[in-house]
């Protein structure tokens, strides 16, 4: 059962479409819940790969630094 109450009007919701109602919220959800997940994923994704090229790459400009410098 559902109860929505907009503007002082109380509306009620049973049987299907109550279902119907957790049946679409519960999808929205799940949908946000991956979205939510992918980008997760991908910002951790991208940040490793940004330390995995630039660790290695301040490491080579600095070793070219201290050798030019002799």
């Amino acid at each position: 059962m559902f109860v929505i109450t907009r503007n002082g009007k109380t509306t009620v919701y049973t049987g299907w479409r109550a279902w119907l109602m957790a049946a679409a919220a519960i999808v929205v959800l799940w949908l946000v819940f991956a979205l939510l997940a992918f980008a997760w994923i991908g910002l951790a994704l991208t940040f490793g790969f940004v330390l995995l090229l630039a660790i290695p790459a301040v490491a080579v400009v600095t070793l070219l630094g201290g050798l030019s410098r002799r």
